[in-house]
């Protein structure tokens, strides 16, 4: 069962490395056409300056070429923005730069010195020669185009991951619903199919107890003990799918019976103790039969895993963090869990072990969390020392 979980996460790592690559390489290529982009904004820039030195330059005769140059080069720049200064930082000239209606003089100049400011960070301006040392600058930053570009990629993940998001909670929710109808199913098909035969040792027991030959037999009450153990039994896979009606029971001695249970069936070189930190009559909102179940399951795996040899300790007290709740920690002494394995020991089908379906203690975190509105997680576990369990229910 534990290789079926790993190739699931492999292949769940496969998909978050193919994802990646993906995102990787639309970020490459974007990042390219970025350059590219860039690269030509550049050029337009320099021959924006060209073009300024030329009008600057040209003589009275020259009027007609400087007609064509302003209306081909320099007018053509319709999204670039750029402000034209003197040596002083002064502007002279600004294009595609959205400055604010109804600004006074002084406003726009500062208005236009902040855009400067803000162009420097983003290009060395490019000089224009005018002879006799002189010289004006232009400064000019990223068009709307390259600047929606260069985000492009960041949205563009932003949106997969969102889609990613929801198709995985749509996915698991889906998951989640099939997996509770298979449950449901499996267990009232179950406590069907325990009917017939509970039935019939009902019967032969009851014919028992009244025959002279047996009626003292102890084998009889032992045989009484399990049929009623069966019913139990058949009850809580009959609940499965119903809301179970929770009751105000003293979880003490309701803690004490399901182990008394448990005790009589498990090797004798196991031993149990049950310590608390709440007053004897502390009540606990509960179901009695799942409860049991659920401690029943936790204590078998502890058993397992102790190889039949050790101690179990239950142990009941307030959780620090909410003090209106009751904990119990069940700890063994057992092989441990590794870390790396810590998140699976919950998941239908895991098991360590040659025999078993591997469901007893993700029932036991169904029927915990999904029915008492409780927690049950695994607290503390080292290998070779043992493992600690946590059920937190409602007071």
């Amino acid at each position: 069962m534990i290789g079926i979980y790993d190739q699931k996460s492999r292949i769940k790592l496969l998909i978050v490395a193919v994802a990646l690559l993906i995102a990787a390489a639309t970020i490459i290529y974007t990042n390219i056409l970025v350059q590219r982009v860039s690269e030509r904004e550049q050029e337009q820039i320099a021959l924006y300056a060209k073009a300024q030195r030329f009008i600057i330059n040209i003589s009275s005769e020259e009027d007609s070429n400087s007609n064509f140059v302003f209306e081909e080069i320099i007018g053509a720049n319709k999204t670039i923005p750029l402000v034209l200064t003197d040596a002083a930082g002064n502007a002279i000239d600004a294009k595609n730069v959205n400055m604010p209606q109804g600004l006074s003089e002084k406003a726009a100049i500062a208005f236009l010195r902040r855009e400067v400011a803000a162009m420097k960070l983003q290009h060395q301006p490019i000089v224009i020669e005018l002879g006799a040392s002189q010289r004006n600058y232009i400064y000019y930053k990223d068009s709307a185009l390259l600047a929606q570009l260069r985000t492009y990629p960041l949205v563009q993940l932003a949106v997969i991951a969102s889609l990613g998001i929801i198709a995985y909670f749509a996915f698991s929710y889906s998951r989640r619903s099939e997996q509770n109808r298979v449950w449901v199913g499996l267990a009232k098909e179950t406590a069907h199919q325990l009917g017939t035969p509970l039935s019939s040792l009902m019967a032969w027991q009851s014919y028992l107890s009244e025959s002279e030959r047996f009626k003292d037999e102890p084998i009889v009450e032992e045989l009484g003990k399990d049929i009623r153990r069966l019913q139990i039994i058949t009850e809580r896979f009959s609940n499965i799918g119903s809301v179970p009606v929770l009751k105000h029971e003293n979880i003490l001695r309701t803690t004490q019976n399901a182990i008394a249970y448990l005790q009589s069936r498990v090797s004798k070189k196991v031993v149990f103790e049950i310590k608390t930190d709440l007053p004897t009559d502390t009540p606990a909102l509960v179901n009695i039969p799942l409860f049991d179940w659920v401690i029943e399951n936790i204590c078998k795996n502890a058993v397992d895993a102790m190889d039949g040899r050790g101690s179990i300790t239950l142990h009941l007290r307030r959780p620090v963090r909410d003090r209106t709740s009751i904990a119990i920690d069940i700890t063994d002494t057992g092989k441990g869990i590794p870390k790396s394995r810590i998140d699976r020991v919950f998941l239908p089908g895991y098991t360590t072990k040659k025999r078993g379906w591997g469901l007893g203690l993700a029932l036991a975190k169904r029927i915990i969390e999904n029915y008492h509105k409780g927690k049950l997680f695994v607290k503390w576990s080292e290998v070779g020392r043992g493992t600690t369990f946590r059920l937190v229910l409602k007071g």
